[in-house]
């Protein structure tokens, strides 16, 4: 019989978690994520959505303050800098490099351990393949579909070796079919690689689609701020 408190020492677990602005509290969450699983937060504008986000990925403003512990597989990473918690991150815009060609972008992420140009460009090539863009190496970003640059932005995050993901809402600028397109594909390409996600949105639909817990939160008052 497993031990349940192995299968906690998986995934991404949410300790007890409350993040204020001043004397009012913005998000209290205590949640495991399962590896491949996915929680969704709701909630709209300035209700913190963005704020938990922040605090998860170790970027939060220090106008907020925040106490509980974010663990992932087992190690606590609450003090951790940023680029030692290994978060895969996918905002509303691509954030693609305008000077670098799409390989370049997905180069630049790939992990220190695969050494040598041509290896990393393999590992790159392998990552676009991965999401359906194979041919696109060289390609100018400006040049692509915002379907395209979609997909870049996720491998970019595969291709990182993330050993999570934060997702800020990917889907919201994009048209309802292409939405339904991108957002099963980054769902599927999460659960192929147990990795766990917190989705944040104002879309029911995205909820649906993640098939996962939800966490809705409170709308901000009205001299609130958080996001």
């Amino acid at each position: 019989m497993t031990d349940p408190s192995a299968l906690q020492a998986t995934g991404l677990r949410l300790d007890n978690i409350l993040i204020a602005l001043g004397s009012r509290t913005l998000v209290s969450i205590d949640h495991h994520i399962a590896p491949g699983d996915v929680l969704t937060v709701m909630g709209p504008s300035g209700s913190g959505k963005s704020t938990l986000l922040a605090f998860i990925g170790g970027f939060l403003d220090p106008a907020f303050s925040a106490r509980g512990h974010v663990n992932c597989n087992g190690a606590d990473i609450t003090d951790a800098p940023p680029q030692a918690r290994r978060a895969g991150l996918l905002f509303q815009d691509t954030l693609l490099f305008p000077h670098m060609s799409v390989g370049g972008n997905l180069v630049f992420a790939v992990p220190q351990s695969v050494t040598g140009r041509a290896a990393r460009r393999d590992y790159a090539g392998d990552a676009l393949c991965d999401v359906g863009l194979d041919g696109f190496f060289d390609r100018d970003p400006d040049t692509l579909s915002g379907g395209q640059k979609a997909r870049v932005a996720l491998a970019r995050v595969l291709v990182s070796d993330p050993a999570f993901m934060l997702l800020d809402e990917p889907f919201s600028k994009l048209d309802a079919g292409l939405r339904d397109q991108i957002r099963r594909l980054v769902f599927e390409r999460a659960k192929a690689r147990r990795l766990p996600v917190l989705l944040v949105t104002h879309d029911a639909a995205d909820a649906e689609a993640a098939r996962g817990a939800l966490i809705e939160l409170a709308p901000a008052s009205a001299d609130g701020n958080g996001t």
